[in-house]
């Protein structure tokens, strides 16, 4: 299959070597800025410079501790400097005046400017996210340089200092083609292509020994990258490698492990009038999810609900959207797996998460006891789809929605089925045909079975298991088990 993947995607696979090298983990590198990396840098045989990259690193990848060594070449030794780094940028509606942030580093907008020519040249990139990767040059503009053309505001203060942005360029240097991808996706098998997907995030599908459900498992937690607003709970055994698919492969989620949370933080801080994590992600995992403390739990428990049910949000007389994904992770003790779903499994979570009615807007369940423990042989080591590639394609495929209009007319949905448990199977299911099958594009081009086995019944599945913690948190939902959703009997099954 290696050949067939090399010649699929060319230039869109590294060589990956997780098990033998611990090179890029000693650099403590996000897999989508490794592959990015090693795009750069390797050679047709997969070989590259370990100095040279070493050297690249130390250059362009600066750590926080750096910042302060930056801003003195920046600001003291009147240096312009290159780095990668992670951009925000604002347009001041009062004065017109346009600029950016560095939330890696601290930098607030209030202490930088973006002038009109550069804006002119790099403004299609910036304005795509609330966030934006890139190459960036920065510069510094003193007191004494200010020009009123780039602000009408004649407050105390206006005229200082001020770190400008002297040129951007993109972190992906490529064009995603999705329907490349899509049609690239026909030329491999349903369990090749499931192999493809968990080397695109750094697993070894032969470490898994053939078991395909323990693959798809691990699979369950990419469907967040795929789908808008898509709430998942996964309670797993320690060392199954939650927190590094959720916090280091993509760039475009967001992963907090224990500590505070808050209202302000999650959705809108008042005082700073500003968004919160929610606006500039495609999915927020909770991590450690035992461990994490809320500043005040009836605040959360009420913006949550409100989130979760509608993508909308109201913090005071703030109202905004957002297309978040709410994850939940924690682990899970032995007695309580071993029941295989039977037991309360949320009696350890905080008490947040002890109201049904906030437990029913997750849409589903990961097992994730399914998962093994991460181990050598679970790395990857050959080639793969290149991580960042491949989470690019996943946050595209988000914004895609002939999935769902595909999933609504596949489904059979029973009389007097609950609306949530519809809208929960239907937004995995619908999750599951991205991932799996990219190149669906009608009906018609999925076999009944398939959609069956691979989309519809594990969704079924997971919405299940919410549906049973439910009725152990609740007498309410006592007896109101999932509806049949079914495919429908007119669809075609001889395609």
């Amino acid at each position: 299959m290696t050949d067939k993947l090399r010649i699929c995607f060319d230039e869109m696979v590294v060589y990956k070597d997780l098990k033998k090298s611990n090179f890029f983990s000693a650099l403590s590198l996000p897999s989508f800025m490794r592959d990015w990396l090693l795009k750069k840098f390797q050679d047709d045989e997969g070989y590259f410079n370990s100095d040279e990259v070493a050297e690249f690193v130390r250059i362009y990848i600066p750590r926080k501790d750096d910042w302060i060594a930056i801003k003195n070449r920046v600001i003291i030794e009147n240096e312009r400097v290159k780095f990668l780094a992670k951009v925000s940028v604002d347009i001041d509606i009062k004065t017109g005046e346009v600029s950016f942030s560095l939330p890696d580093f601290g930098l607030a907008s209030k202490d930088t400017i973006i002038e009109n020519s550069v804006w002119d040249s790099c403004k299609e990139a910036l304005v795509r996210g609330r966030e934006t990767w890139g190459l960036i040059e920065i510069g510094y503009r003193p007191p004494d340089d200010y020009d009123m053309q780039f602000s009408r505001n004649k407050a105390k203060g206006a005229n200082r200092g001020k770190i400008k942005l002297t040129d951007f360029k993109s972190f992906c240097p490529y064009t995603i083609d999705i329907d490349y991808y899509k049609d690239a996706r026909r030329e491999f098998s349903t369990s090749e292509w499931i192999d493809v997907l968990l080397g695109a995030v750094d697993y070894n599908a032969s470490g898994y020994l053939g078991d395909e459900e323990k693959k798809l498992t691990m699979l369950t937690r990419l469907l967040p990258f795929v789908e808008k607003r898509l709430n998942l709970i996964e309670l797993a055994p320690k060392g199954t490698g939650k927190s590094y698919l959720f916090g280091r492969v993509s760039r475009f989620g967001w992963l907090s492990s224990g500590g505070v949370m808050s209202r302000a933080k999650m959705f809108y801080d008042q005082s700073k009038r500003k968004e919160g994590l929610v606006s500039g992600n495609d999915f927020i995992t909770l991590d450690e999810v035992q461990t994490i403390s809320f500043t005040d739990v009836n605040e959360m428990r009420a913006a949550l609900k409100g989130y979760l049910e509608s993508g909308i949000y109201t913090v005071g007389n703030y109202e905004g959207t957002a297309d978040a994904g709410i994850i939940l992770c924690g682990n899970i003790k032995k007695e309580t797996m071993d029941s295989n779903g039977y037991s309360n499994m949320f009696e350890e979570l905080p008490n947040v998460f002890h109201e049904s009615a906030l437990v029913e807007r997750f849409h589903g369940f990961i097992k994730g006891w399914n998962i093994p423990r991460m181990n050598d042989d679970l790395k990857i080591s050959g080639w793969a789809l290149n991580s960042e590639y491949f989470c690019s394609i996943m946050h595209e495929l988000r914004e895609d929605m002939s999935y769902r209009a595909i999933v609504d007319e596949l489904i059979e949905v029973p009389d007097a089925a609950d609306t949530r448990d519809t809208e929960a199977v239907k937004r995995i299911a619908t999750a599951y045909l991205k991932l799996l099958y990219p190149n669906v594009r009608e009906p018609s081009d999925i076999h009944s079975r398939e959609f069956k086995r691979y989309c519809l019944d594990r969704a079924r599945k997971m919405r299940d298991t919410i549906k049973y913690q439910l009725d152990l948190l609740d007498l309410e939902y006592r007896g109101k088990d999932l509806p049949i959703f079914s495919v429908r009997d007119d669809y075609d099954t001889q395609k």
